[in-house]
């Protein structure tokens, strides 16, 4: 009798036990740990532009910690190797983009890569280091834009707009020099690398430059571009994943750290108005 009831007590102190291993990995598991209870482990590689994506990274860097992620920030000074790294899988990850650059990048790459969440938008700005205002700009002034498709377009949009230029279409992005119908002041429009247009700025009249490359070179948007783009600009910039990775878990720990209140405050108390969430 003795013997049975012994083991009547221990097959009850194992069903009470296990029920309490399983609360624990229910809904009040903590935020590091996966369902089965182990502590989780994340690593990923994101690429980003100096300024201000991987400042904006290396800010929520101690929170992902907690959350069992390890975020390693790979910074670059070109809008190309970010996205064909992702492509590779040499990266997990990138931030430093807008949509209508992605989609033109997929088209001319050959690439599938997909936006996971709005960051931030960074709108872009006209500097000079010779004139203080639009009016300034004398006839036949060189003008410098990027040389790459959107932003280019975006560059020519942002000219249209101060009556320097008319374009066939003065909200298409994708407007190109060969797409300017007027130019009452003969502007000599010369494209070049975005990441240098803010060490060719000596040289030239006016350099229409993202704003990205303008913090990196001291410039203030909302106190030195003689215009900018409103502040409700549609190109938000993003970050960017491959489809077999965006849903995964690092990537949406990501994602929402991204688009918390914490990274809302960093940006507004950081940059001042020269970007702004997109969130």
């Amino acid at each position: 009798m003795k013997k049975w009831s012994f083991a009547f007590l221990s097959l009850a102190l194992l069903l009470i036990l296990g029920a309490c291993g399983s609360a624990q990995n229910g809904p009040g598991a903590t935020a590091d740990e996966n369902p089965g209870g182990t502590p989780r482990s994340i690593e990923l590689k994101v690429g980003a532009s100096a300024v201000p994506h991987a400042e904006i990274l290396e800010a929520i860097k101690p929170e992902l910690e907690k959350q069992g992620v390890r975020l390693q920030v790979v910074t670059f000074n070109d809008y190309v190797q970010p996205n064909v790294q992702v492509f590779d899988k040499q990266l997990d990850a990138n931030f430093f983009q807008h949509q209508p650059y992605l989609t033109s990048e997929n088209e001319a790459r050959g690439m599938d890569l997909v936006s996971v969440v709005p960051v931030h938008v960074e709108p872009m700005g006209a500097y000079s280091q010779k004139f203080k205002s639009a009016d300034e700009i004398p006839d036949g002034a060189i003008v410098g834009i990027p040389n790459d498709a959107t932003n280019g377009g975006r560059s020519l949009m942002l000219l249209a707009k101060q009556g320097l230029i008319t374009l066939k279409d003065n909200t298409d992005i994708n407007s190109t020099i060969a797409d300017i119908t007027g130019n009452p002041k003969n502007l000599d429009i010369r494209e070049a690398d975005a990441a240098i247009l803010p060490r060719q700025l000596p040289d030239l009249d006016l350099a229409v430059i993202n704003t990205n490359y303008a913090l990196e070179a001291n410039l203030n948007p909302t106190k030195d571009a003689l215009f900018i783009e409103d502040k409700d600009s549609p190109y938000a910039n993003l970050l960017v994943a491959r489809p077999d990775n965006k849903d995964s878990e690092g990537i949406q720990i990501l994602a929402k750290a991204l688009q918390s209140e914490e990274v809302k405050k960093f940006i507004e108390d950081k940059y001042q108005g020269a970007i702004v969430p997109a969130f």
